[in-house]
């Protein structure tokens, strides 16, 4: 794919925005359409994608993030991130290493994927039970699920 110079720096914009806990300018950078996608966080739709990266900036108390390998190209572009917060459930440190992928439509994130090794997080997450059953059907299941009741019970609480 060509170099696309536009959509590389929407991307840097967006993980600059991260970095800063700057949660408003990282929802204005996704389109009305858009979805986002991660091991955890399933095919969401624009409003539950705004609402998750509000959600994890605002609870992320000692997040940081760090993005590299930048690249934009005619359909959007790549890059890699890592996260590094404590996990609130445990307390446990998580170094979250992640590859995404954007489509980029009119200067708006049209579709956001997030790749990153789930039973890795889950070890990082909750220790020893996270090695044992982290890479099992039904502990991803639950991860997941947790997740997304937290999400909504957010997206009541803020009316989003």
């Amino acid at each position: 794919m060509h170099e696309n110079i536009e959509n590389q720096e929407i991307i840097e914009r967006f993980y600059a925005a991260f970095n800063n806990g700057d949660y408003k300018t990282m929802q204005d950078l996704y389109h009305p359409a858009a979805t986002f996608s991660d091991p955890v966080f399933r095919d969401m739709n624009a409003k539950e994608t705004r609402a998750m990266w509000q959600m994890l900036v605002t609870s992320g108390k000692d997040l940081k993030v760090t993005v590299s390998n930048v690249k934009g190209d005619v359909l959007g572009g790549t890059c890699h991130w890592e996260a590094v917060y404590t996990f609130s459930t445990t307390g446990r440190v998580v170094h979250n290493k992640i590859d995404a992928r954007f489509e980029i439509a009119n200067g708006k994130i049209l579709r956001h994927e997030d790749n990153f090794n789930l039973h890795k997080w889950s070890r990082m997450a909750f220790g020893l039970t996270g090695a044992i059953a982290g890479w099992t059907p039904f502990f991803k299941k639950k991860i997941r699920e947790t997740a997304e009741k937290r999400l909504a019970g957010f997206m009541r609480r803020n009316a989003l």
